[in-house]
């Protein structure tokens, strides 16, 4: 007699299903019936993915306004100048500026043994780069590694038009 491939699978959910096994080696349905029973049936499963995504989402939604309200009100705080570059690139660039800056002074300032004067000066530094990609390109940067960046931007910028502006 050859071992079943129909299964009918009471679903953690507790929904009952009927499934094709046999695409299954013979000596393996068994063990993977059990192993679906201990899980919801795909309608079950998507759902509860569906759900997942979108608080995901709305998680997100919030984390961005939060971080961007923040990036805004730093920047207002500091008097950095408006970002420029597609409308796009704004926002992401105001937050990365911030992030940016904010783990630069914690590493140099807070932690590290600057002054407010030498801070005052990397400041002015950071003022004179408006373009929000540049920012964006940074943002994986440590905060240590600013000052050389900005160095490396508004050395470029010598004895050209400045592309950071």
């Amino acid at each position: 007699m050859a071992v079943r491939t129909q299964w009918t699978v009471e679903h953690a959910c507790s929904h009952r299903v009927d499934h094709d096994l046999s695409n299954r080696p013979a000596d393996k349905r068994a063990g993977f019936a059990r192993w679906l029973a201990s899980k919801d049936c795909t309608d079950c499963w998507k759902a509860a993915r569906d759900t997942d995504t979108e608080s995901k989402q709305e998680w997100l939604a919030a984390k961005r306004t939060e971080e961007q309200e923040a990036a805004v009100a730093w920047a207002k705080q500091f008097d950095m100048p408006q970002l420029e570059d597609p409308e796009k690139a704004l926002d992401w660039g105001e937050r990365s500026r911030h992030q940016l800056m904010t783990a630069a002074h914690t590493a140099r300032v807070i932690e590290g043994s600057w002054d407010e004067t030498d801070w005052a000066a990397l400041e002015e530094k950071a003022r004179s780069i408006t373009r929000a990609g540049w920012w964006i390109d940074q943002r994986d940067a440590e905060g240590t590694d600013l000052l050389e960046l900005l160095d490396a931007a508004t050395e470029a910028d010598r004895g050209t038009e400045n592309p950071f502006r």
